[in-house]
């Protein structure tokens, strides 16, 4: 039989005669509750056959469990069970397994059976060496999806301190002048708006470089990082203008995949240590670096130059079809090539005193971040809770004429988000243009107007207005068109940018970057007595009930004995039902919520059923084995409150394992207390829930006291 791990550590001996110690990794994309399924079903394999394993959890509160060197020196081999990326390198010449976490829930099995013949991995070899993706039907996408969103997510940070600085030094130490807002050398807020300048300077390297990071590890940094900042800069390449956003992203995946690439070369064994800091990173960067300039950037300059020259051709053309040309530039690629063409072509026709041209770009530039800052607001489910605050920082910026703060919309869903923003640039520079809306500075955006740079002022934001709206309606209708689309198709995608693979997984609306509240798993099986649902103690209802009133604490007992205190008095008997009546996933979050109502910590139960119902929209609850978990993260409830109900027939609830929800858990705790409380409520019902006996005795129970005696085992 071949060893499982390479070399015996006991002189050779049969593996049927030393008993296996294998370890696992377990991840998903954001940390949710599939991680920790995941760890416990491959724990429950490996004990059922005798073998020892000890399973990390990387999720959304970091990694526990964690593997140590001893771990690693003495497995045999190792289960890598994950949908994101995993550091690997720790376990060069270890047999590596590497599949998605949804094989680690539905095929435990056969994995402890495979990685006894997995490859040995070596040296230098990817984040992820051969990640699997059992659903089938677009790994490809999913990885791309992925890389494009850890670069995005990095991003955001660098896109709103920049933009929010440089808007409110030019608000507040600025004023107009020809060669547009200036703010006075020396000053207070000539230093704000530096430090701004310099987010900005940053974001679009720290695009490319995490972009290249997510599909290389750490060598892809650096090339990826300097390859952005080329893209950005154009007069490395004798443009004008930089590639932008666009060309970040171009750098991050080509450096990404050359890293890859290069990794895969073989190298003599005393090179092999410094591969991953010196070899590839100069390799990387150097090449990258001279092909962008010599190879990209030739073109990139070529079509600053022609536009500029076919601009020119234009003056005489109708205003209205010019506006509408220079509003599709202005928002097409937000500071690349297309965009400084026709800002530079308004700006430079200003000195020769046609302030028109300008005029239709100033509308158009703020639309672009104004329209994808509305839509986040018009359509809140479509939406993640970083991508709504970012919409709000967008809004900010768009006052301002800073079209950047699109930026991060853009390239999370360029498909979407690229011609919703350039029909919205295209009306509002067509009506400038109109109307005749001029502009005497190089600058953009409502603060132009207010600080009297604009004539036809009342036009002006009437263009702007309309430019906005048709963006906020284009993306939100392709959004959610994309979503449908994706959920046809069978194709769940989230989180910074989440692919849940398994067989029936649940769809998820494309481009959503899906969030879970990650239950802690501790990644060891925990051996449970498995009692026979009849040998259950149960107590009569009518014997009184125990009721926790929401803000007093009080206690009823009944016949001098109290209900067990179930997940520290946040559930109670006030919000178990022993049968739902709901048959359909909104129904049931709508009764559930009703049922939490019963705690009097529930302020407002509409805000709060929407909220659970916007958390569906981005990745199901449903975590198989017939269970739901619906949770919400809203200060429609007053305090942290928990509800319990078993559905007979079972509620469509998108679950990886395609089995309908019966034992249904609904959460619901306010915005400060999202953080370690959900997390403690999450890991307590996760760990108990994936013991295939205690979910027979919740099933089996008569009644709400029987329901909370089993459920007292949750602590």
């Amino acid at each position: 039989m071949t060893s499982p791990a390479g070399p015996p550590a006991t002189g050779g001996r049969d593996d049927e005669w030393q008993p296996l110690r294998l370890l696992a990794v377990t991840a998903c994309p954001t940390g949710i509750a599939h991680t920790y399924m995941a760890a416990e079903k491959l724990a429950q394999a490996a004990a059922s056959r005798g073998i020892e394993m000890k399973v990390e959890t990387q999720g959304s509160i970091g990694a526990e469990n964690v593997l140590d060197d001893n771990d690693v020196r003495t497995a045999d081999g190792v289960i890598v069970a994950a949908d994101k990326d995993v550091d690997l390198s720790r376990f060069v010449g270890k047999r590596v397994l590497t599949v998605g976490v949804a094989e680690g829930i539905h095929h435990p099995e056969r994995l402890i059976e495979r990685v006894r013949s997995a490859p040995v991995h070596r040296a230098g070899g990817a984040r992820g060496d051969s990640p699997v993706s059992p659903a089938g039907g677009g790994k490809e996408r999913g990885a791309v999806y992925k890389a494009l969103m850890n670069g995005v997510s990095y991003m955001i940070p660098f896109v709103v301190v920049g933009g929010l600085l440089i808007a409110v030094s030019l608000a507040l130490g600025g004023h107009a002048t020809a060669k547009g807002y200036v703010i006075p050398e020396g000053t207070f807020w000539a230093h704000v708006n530096a430090v701004g300048g310099i987010g900005f300077q940053l974001m679009i390297p720290v695009l490319s470089g995490y972009i290249a990071y997510a599909i290389a590890d750490r060598p892809a940094l650096v090339p990826g990082m300097i390859g952005g900042w080329i893209a950005n800069t154009g007069a490395l390449y004798d443009s004008k203008a930089g590639a932008g956003f666009i060309g970040a992203i171009v750098t991050g995946f080509l450096a990404g995949y050359l890293v890859l690439w290069i990794k895969k070369v073989r190298v003599p064994k005393f090179v092999q240590p410094i591969m991953p800091i010196i070899v590839i990173p100069i390799v990387a960067t150097t090449a990258l670096g001279l092909f962008f300039i010599y190879v990209i950037g030739k073109p990139i300059s070529w079509v600053f130059e022609h536009l500029t020259s076919w601009l020119g051709g234009m003056t005489g053309t109708s205003a209205v079809l010019l506006g509408a040309i220079l509003g599709l530039m202005i928002a097409f690629d937000m500071g690349g090539p297309v965009n400084k063409t026709a800002f530079l072509f308004g700006a430079g026709l200003i000195a020769s005193g046609n302030q028109t041209v300008m005029g239709m770009c100033a509308a158009a530039i703020p639309v672009m971040p104004l329209g994808q800052g509305l839509a986040t607001l018009i359509r809140r489910r479509l939406y993640t809770e970083q991508e709504r605050e970012t919409g709000l920082a967008a809004l900010f910026m768009g006052c301002f004429g800073i079209s950047e703060g699109a930026i991060p919309f853009a390239a999370a869903r360029p498909a979407q988000v690229i011609p919703a923003n350039m029909l919205g640039g295209a009306v509002a520079g067509a009506v400038a243009g109109l109307a005749g809306v001029k502009d005497a500075v190089p600058h953009g955006g409502p603060i132009v107007a207010v600080l009297g740079a604009v004539s036809g002022v009342p036009v002006f934001f009437v263009a702007v207005a309309l430019g906005t709206v048709v963006t906020a309606l284009v993306t939100v209708a392709l959004v959610d068109l994309s979503g449908r689309r994706a959920a046809v198709a069978g194709e769940g995608s989230g989180g910074a940018g989440v692919v849940l693979a398994g067989a029936g997984a649940g769809a998820v609306p494309s481009g959503q970057a899906g969030r879970e509240l990650s239950p802690v798993g501790a990644g060891v099986v925990e051996a449970q007595a498995a009692r026979a649902p009849g040998a259950q103690a149960t107590t009569t209802a009518g014997a009184g009930a125990v009721e926790e009133a929401a803000g007093a604490g009080a206690v009823e007992e009944a016949a001098g004995e109290a209900v067990p205190e179930v997940l520290s008095g946040h559930l109670t008997e006030r919000t178990v039902r022993v049968t739902l009546g709901a048959a359909e996933k909104e129904a049931a979050i709508r009764e559930m919520a009703e049922l939490l109502t019963r705690s009097g910590r529930v302020a407002d139960v509409g805000e709060l059923v929407a909220t659970a119902l916007r958390r569906e929209e981005e990745g199901t609850t449903g975590l198989g084995e017939e269970i739901a978990i619906p949770h919400a993260k809203t200060d429609a409830v007053t305090a942290p409150v928990v509800g319990f109900a078993r559905s007979a027939e079972g509620v469509e609830w998108g679950s990886l394992d395609g089995t309908k929800a019966r034992l249904i858990f609904m959460i619901a705790v306010p915005e400060a207390a999202a953080g370690d409380e959900h997390l403690r409520i999450l890991a307590l019902l996760s760990r108990r829930l994936m013991d295939a006996g205690f979910r027979e005795r919740l099933l089996a129970a008569p009644d709400e006291r029987a329901v909370l005696e089993v459920l007292a085992e949750v602590g």
